[in-house]
């Protein structure tokens, strides 16, 4: 069983303003509850005793907030990004001292609210040894990722744009949308090849020529907490 998980809660929140113009949006409440508190303790539910979380949008916020909890009993360790936000791929590199030792780990976005039952994903992971496991489920989503009929990831297309990126053409792709949630092998620092400020899905769709990159579908309640507005919804669902 997986027990160490990467949070990433460095962004700036853009989307939550007026919130996250005086706090981090990890710190955002959805029942009076943060939703970083909130997936600490969903992870921990599932085993996860240790904790990455990278920060940089008032991220002595997050310190605070993790000291005065008594860091939920858990380890955590602080990943800071405080000169530079680095996305999710440079977060995951800048993050790589915490994690490489472990032979599989979490990641999650903390504005990420969900029930997707993580012993699943990490069994699918364990079973398959992929390079890395994305949770994707079927729903609306101006960027979808194309998966074969054995779910290896084979491509990507942005919606809006029409932009693709494709290792091979098929009509028979399922179309999904990513989660936010995935399980890596941490041979993946040895494979790449980015450095500083970068998307780890822009890596993963060049990785998936060569390595073989899965996804775990799902039809569990997600919500993506980036708008005032799916807070509401949010909490309609997570009491």
């Amino acid at each position: 069983m997986i027990k160490k998980a990467l949070i990433f809660a460095a962004g700036k929140g853009t989307r939550l303003k007026p919130f996250t113009d005086s706090h981090p949006k990890a710190l955002a409440l959805v029942n009076d509850v943060p939703l970083l508190e909130r997936n600490i303790k969903y992870l921990q539910s599932f085993g996860v005793t240790e904790f990455v979380i990278n920060v940089h949008h008032f991220g002595e916020q997050i310190v605070e907030f993790l000291e005065k909890k008594n860091h939920f009993g858990a380890k955590i360790d602080i990943s800071d990004e405080k000169h530079e936000l680095l996305e999710t791929g440079g977060g995951l590199l800048f993050a790589q001292k915490y994690l490489e030792n472990e032979e599989n780990f979490l990641i999650m976005n903390a504005d990420i609210l969900t029930n997707l039952n993580i012993h699943e994903l990490v069994k699918f992971h364990e079973t398959h040894l992929p390079l890395a496991t994305l949770a994707v489920s079927d729903r609306n989503s101006s960027r979808k990722l194309f998966f074969n009929s054995e779910m290896v990831l084979k491509g990507w297309m942005n919606k809006n744009s029409g932009e693709t990126k494709m290792a091979e053409s098929n009509n028979a792709f399922k179309e999904l949308a990513f989660s936010g949630i995935h399980c890596i092998n941490s041979s993946i620092f040895d494979k790449i090849k980015r450095r500083g400020k970068f998307s780890i899905m822009e890596e993963y769709l060049d990785l998936m020529f060569e390595n073989n990159i899965l996804g775990f579908q799902h039809e569990a309640k997600l919500i993506d907490v980036g708008r005032p507005e799916s807070v509401i919804e949010a909490e309609k669902y997570f009491k």
